[in-house]
């Protein structure tokens, strides 16, 4: 016998050998029919899997993430299997599965048309009603490689040729198709309920604009018909609010092919931008920060003595100035260093919190970039903070209250992640336990629920994420709090203690925004182009009927500029629906009507962008309406 502990802390003995399966149909019925996968020790099996040893044991469904990857990743199985049947000569490349669904990479003649998916989804519709066992086994090194490349899959032959001696290779088998993976599946494909093919693109395999082109199929999978239709209308809803379409119709930004990854942003964009960054500054003074500049290039040595060098080299833009090498820098941080270490500091002077908005450049692979959201340029609202150990936990809580309150003004709610330490970082085991501890205990205190992101942490400390959530449901990683203890040990940072010594600082990189440019398309979707009126470019458009109603058109103007407002007069020969249809279509929040009553009254026709027509009132009384909503910042 051997004992499992559920995920409810309970301990049940159960026969060496009994699967996972087996277990939850022990526990109930109900749960044996949603039951997708099982996670032993932290690690997800299959179903199928036999449980030999005493053990903790998590039954995941499609709400567990580990259980949706199992669901969706058996569809991308569905998927190369009706391609090999529809089109017998694609070679297999990889087929994962990802955040809201999956995707299958093969190396074809052509590339696949809408029609294509059409047929494809139909050929998995009937491997699904056939209802074919999944069946893992594996093989030894040569003979898995024999076996791909009698079938003709380059792709897997390359993949098995990379894994380490030793390491076992294992293989799904459902009906005639056999694909390369290492799980985990569900037991069948008639556990899938609900599959749809989304679009096909170009993908380099394994993401090397060197590599061949490959053709990338992606779907979703779930397990209600209802839950898809949901999740498709979102997308379609999405598609009406990309950033890009949004950011061009609106006249905002646009990336042109001068300049791939790199964004151009047009005088209203700009004017948005500003705002955002006047936000910023105003809220950080309030919070104590001061505000600091560092260059855009700096020496070869800097970035070795960072680390960055070494562990982000692939991601820097380097340049020869004077037969020395230097880089473009991709992170503020080593900057931040100098400043702070230019001067002696005293206990007394800690915490010191430098702000910074720099411009950084990493270097992104075409198939990479997407409008602002993934550029090779843009701006971190970086700050670094300098403390003593002992105020680590107050200064983070300090960040948490300010990122809080940033992502309210804009109406965003928020998860958060707890990332630790990755495979590939610096700084002693001791450094990274005390890092780790202390943004455990602030998040602790505030009483804030967060995930364990195990391994994802940068490369010289832990960090706490901030996922933002928007109107229409998607989550965006955007603020984050890295704790450091690493880079003032390298650049040998101190302060003079009460002892009178020499001690070593802790340092916080935070960002709220993370990336101005990326902050700005997230925004943009989430209000659908329609920001707020204390965002909008423009907050007041006025329409004049007439001719001779201009001249009252721009006294109006001009009285609301004086109080700080954003406006425009369309004064074109055209006809006032017309004018009204084209305000709104540009997002405007407040549309002013000005005809003869109007100039008579010295009044204004107000037409409000959320709550249509809400006729006359005077000048000063629209003033009052819309100079307090851009001062409350009301959404």
């Amino acid at each position: 016998m051997i004992k499992i502990t559920l995920k409810n802390g309970s301990i049940q003995e159960y026969e060496n050998g009994t699967t996972i399966k087996a277990v939850a149909e022990s526990i109930s019925a109900g749960l044996a029919r949603v039951v997708l996968a099982g996670e032993v020790e932290g690690k997800v099996k299959d179903l199928n899997y036999k449980l030999e040893n005493d053990c903790t044991l998590n039954l995941l469904t499609f709400e567990d993430e580990g259980g949706k990857n199992a669901y969706r990743h058996t569809a991308s199985h569905v998927l190369a299997q009706a391609a090999k049947r529809l089109f017998p000569s694609v070679k297999l490349a990889i087929g994962p599965s990802i955040q809201n669904g999956f995707y299958y990479d093969f190396e074809t003649e052509k590339n696949f048309t809408p029609e294509d998916l059409a047929g494809l989804e139909k050929e998995m519709e009937k491997i699904i009603k056939d209802d074919l066992s999944l069946e893992r086994y594996t093989l030894p090194r040569e003979q898995a490689i024999s076996l791909m490349e009698g079938k003709g899959e380059p792709y897997k032959v390359e993949l098995i040729k990379e894994l380490p001696e030793g390491e076992e290779i294992s293989f799904y088998k459902q009906g005639d198709f056999v694909d390369l993976c290492a799980g985990p599946h569900l037991p069948s494909t008639g556990k899938l309920k609900a599959v749809k093919l989304m679009s096909a693109a170009g993908a380099y395999w394994r993401g090397n604009e060197n590599n061949k082109m490959l053709q990338r199929i992606y779907g979703t999978a779930f397990p209600k018909k209802s839950e898809l239709d949901e999740y498709i209308t979102r997308m379609e809803e999405a598609k009406k609010r990309d950033h890009r379409k949004l950011g061009r119709e609106l006249d905002l930004f646009d990336i042109l092919d001068e300049g791939p990854g790199f964004p151009f942003f047009m005088p209203k964009g700009m004017v948005l931008r500003n705002l955002l960054e006047d936000f910023w500054r105003d809220r950080h003074k309030k919070a104590g920060y001061q505000e600091i500049k560092t260059p855009i290039i700096l020496n070869k040595d800097l970035w070795l003595r960072s680390g960055h060098w070494e562990n982000y080299r692939e991601n820097m833009y380097t340049v020869d100035i004077d037969e020395q090498d230097f880089a473009i820098k991709p992170m503020n941080c080593p900057g931040g260093m100098l400043v702070f270490k230019r001067k002696l500091h005293s206990y007394r002077d800690l915490p010191q919190r430098m702000g910074e908005l720099g411009l950084v450049h990493r270097h992104e692979l075409s198939g990479a970039l997407h409008g602002l959201m993934r550029v090779r340029c843009f701006t971190q609202d970086d700050a670094h903070i300098f403390m003593t150990p002992d105020q680590i936990k107050g200064e983070v809580i300090g960040v948490i209250d300010l990122i809080d309150n940033f992502y309210r003004v804009f109406g965003f709610k928020y998860n958060v992640e707890l990332s630790t330490r990755p495979e590939k970082s610096i700084g002693s085991d001791e450094m990274w336990e005390l890092s780790t501890a202390g943004l455990k205990d602030a998040l602790d205190s505030k009483g804030i629920s967060y995930k364990i992101n195990e391994g994802d942490g940068a490369f010289y400390g832990p960090k706490i994420d901030f996922h933002l959530e928007d109107s229409i449901g998607r989550t965006w990683q955007c603020g984050t709090i890295q704790l450091d203890m690493n880079l003032p040990e390298r650049f040998d940072l101190t302060y003079v203690g009460p002892d009178g010594e020499k001690h070593r600082p802790v340092m916080i990189h935070r960002v709220v925004f993370g990336s101005i440019e990326r902050f700005i398309a997230i925004l943009t979707e989430h209000f659908a182009g329609a920001f707020p009126t204390w965002l909008s470019p423009v907050q007041v458009k006025i329409l004049p009927l007439i001719d001779k109603h201009h001249d009252y058109a721009y006294q109006v103007k001009k009285m609301l500029e004086d109080s700080g407002l954003r406006v425009e007069v369309d004064i074109r020969n055209e006809k006032i629906g017309y004018k009204i249809r084209e305000a709104q279509m540009e997002k405007t929040p407040y549309m002013l009507v000005i005809g003869d009553k109007e100039l008579e009254s010295s009044s204004v026709a107000v037409r409000s962008r959320k709550d249509g027509d809400l006729g006359s009132i005077s000048v000063e009384e629209f003033l009052d309406k819309i100079v307090k909503e851009v001062e409350n910042k009301d959404k």
